[in-house]
């Protein structure tokens, strides 16, 4: 009676795949790991995948087989790198949250190690110099982390403009006055344009600088219809953008009211809208109108800024624009940027700081001809739970 093979718990890949991986011998050993394990020659080709990698990254490891590793999944720059030095330098790699993107284009955020082996030649003689893992990231830890990291930017930002627009505002004052004082003294008329440069310029400064420490004054709470704040947006939108613009509405009508400060929700979904409306009419090359949906549901047992609760509401602002440029969706929410020529890179900031004042969140996914927002709410007290149960209530 043969013994049934027994992988050894604490083993790790490296081992495996001395011990097991040598021809004509199986693999089961890398088989039965739960984390996904591919093995790359010096050119990067796949030499093998086990299950959990073919089913991860939704590719059969006996079609891929010879193929290079960044033409079988999207790999970002800094796993190429990590790749190339270890097969160069021999250094080993650990990377959390790696974005890998399927054939599909479905973007997957892995946590994922590399590292360098001594050369095992596989089934086909093929020389394997590489081990890659990959493991899965949960979803709720993923999006902890992400509001983590947005709080603390937030706040770190906040401090920083504050500071800066406290140290501009004062001297733009003093140089407001002296370009005063200078138009009275100046006998020829026609250097009085100079001066109201200087002046218009300041009083530009000067209302840059105030809408900088806007959000810093005490919040207003009340019971507010989120339903109310967005017709509120949408009607100063067709006023502003009348033939370019198309908001179609869906609704979720049993909402409870929130508590929250009614002008900053406006302000807060009228920069995000404004934006999507504004980045739709610069597309000259576009010969229909630009549609943006507002979209309203009941988000069920969440987690916002570290806390839990039973519910909250989810509004997305989606639209059918260019999308927002790669290089500044990392810090599309940081002050000061923007991808729009003539913007001054506020309003999500300030929509951002208004949000998180709530004690919400917000997120951005974005690609050529959708681009969607998604604010999330938290609901006070066991009202609203009763509230939204009941069919018909709300708006």
């Amino acid at each position: 009676m043969t013994e049934d093979r027994q992988l050894p718990a604490a083993m790790p890949p490296q081992a495996l795949l001395s011990s097991v991986f040598r021809p004509p011998s199986s693999v089961s050993g890398l088989d039965l790991l739960s984390s996904s394990v591919i093995l790359l020659s010096a050119d990067l080709s796949i030499r093998y995948m086990n299950p959990a990698a073919e089913h991860l990254l939704a590719v059969s490891g006996r079609i891929v087989y010879g193929s290079r590793l960044d033409s079988v999944v999207g790999c970002p720059g800094t796993l190429m790198e990590a790749l190339s030095n270890a097969l160069v330098h021999g250094l080993d790699y650990s990377g959390p949250d790696t974005e890998i993107r399927r054939n599909n284009d479905e973007v997957l955020h892995l946590n994922c190690s590399v590292n360098p082996v001594n050369p095992v030649d596989s089934v086909d003689g093929g020389e394997i110099r590489l081990l890659v893992e990959f493991w899965p990231i949960d979803p709720q830890i993923l999006r902890a982390t992400r509001e983590e990291r947005l709080l603390e930017q937030q706040l770190a930002s906040r401090e920083l403009i504050r500071n800066l627009a406290h140290e501009i505002k004062n001297p733009l004052g003093g140089i407001r006055g002296a370009a005063q004082l200078l138009e009275h003294e100046l006998n020829n008329a026609e250097l009085h344009e100079y001066t109201q440069v200087i002046i218009k310029e300041a009083d530009r400064l000067q209302d840059l600088m105030k809408r900088l420490l806007s959000p810093h004054r005490p919040m207003q709470p009340g019971a507010v219809n989120i339903h109310e704040i967005l017709e509120r947006v949408r009607s100063l939108l067709m006023a502003e953008f009348p033939r370019s613009l198309a908001i179609r509405r869906d609704y979720d009508t049993s909402l409870p009211d929130l508590v929250g400060d009614r002008e900053q929700l406006i302000q807060a979904v009228l920069n995000i809208a404004r934006n999507a409306a504004q980045a739709i009419r610069n597309q000259p090359e576009r010969k229909t109108a630009g549609q943006i949906i507002f979209r309203t549901r009941v988000a069920r047992q969440v987690t916002l800024a570290k806390r839990r609760y039973p519910l909250a509401v989810e509004l997305q602002v989606v639209d059918d624009g260019p999308g927002i440029p790669a290089d500044i969706r990392e810090r599309m929410f940081y002050p000061l940027i923007s991808g729009r020529e003539g913007g001054n890179g506020l309003g999500l900031t300030l929509a951002q700081g208004f949000i998180l004042q709530h004690q919400g969140t917000i997120e951005c996914e974005s690609r050529a001809g959708y681009t969607c927002f998604t604010l999330r709410l938290p609901f006070q007290g066991s009202d609203a739970r009763d509230q939204v149960s009941k069919p018909g209530g709300g708006f």
